[in-house]
């Protein structure tokens, strides 16, 4: 796909509002715009989870969830992207539900919400999914507030490649082809120091790969 000229929106968390960065014209986003011609625009907030808490959260912000901002996109966007889940895993307190769910208070009944929202708003739009990138300590079974997991974060990224592939969606995979690892220190301090946010060298790795990838949709 050729994207110059196009108007893409990505729908994500703080790694998309641009944590970790040292400005905001080094998130991947605006690199992808620069090296592209792509109109690029993001819609990311720190702390937003796809799928609904049942409990409000400490920082109301965090509760923006995914499907509550469909309604303040451009209407002209050309391509949508939802890039999310790491906070699902990360804080969330949605149990994941089944394949089936139509409510946003479950993962996957919210990635169904979300989707069938996005392309019945927008069905002549191209509808793109990128996995959660690799994060520290990512196979633990209690989240940041102590609450059990019933599963890791791969369990997570799983869950939305096959709803992704429910809908038809392309999907561009952080979580397995990025090539950052934060549990290997010497990668950990280049390209994502903090353990989770991708650093400036983290944001360029993931606009090549989103930038290589989208040519072949």
């Amino acid at each position: 796909m050729d994207i110059n000229g196009k108007k893409i929106l990505f729908l994500g968390d703080s790694i998309t509002e641009g944590v970790g960065t040292t400005c905001d014209e080094n998130r991947f986003f605006e690199i992808v715009a620069r090296e592209t011609g792509a109109i690029c625009k993001g819609y990311g907030i720190g702390g937003t989870r796809i799928a609904r808490n049942r409990v409000p959260s400490e920082n109301p912000v965090w509760d923006q969830w995914f499907n509550s901002r469909v309604e303040t996109f451009d209407k002209d966007a050309d391509i949508i992207v939802v890039f999310g889940g790491t906070n699902d895993y990360g804080h969330g307190d949605a149990p994941l539900g089944n394949i089936d769910d139509d409510t946003e208070f479950s993962f996957y009944g919210a990635l169904n919400v979300l989707f069938q929202n996005i392309i019945g708003q927008f069905p002549k739009a191209r509808v793109i999914v990128i996995t959660p990138t690799h994060r520290i300590n990512e196979n633990l079974l209690l989240n940041e507030f102590g609450v059990r997991h019933v599963t890791n974060l791969c369990g997570y990224v799983n869950i939305i490649k096959e709803v992704a592939r429910k809908y038809g969606l392309p999907i561009i995979d952080f979580y397995g082809e990025l090539g950052i690892s934060p549990e290997i220190k010497e990668q950990m301090e280049i390209y994502m120091p903090d353990g989770l946010h991708p650093s400036d060298m983290g944001n360029e790795k993931m606009a090549k790969l989103f930038m290589e990838k989208i040519k072949t949709f």
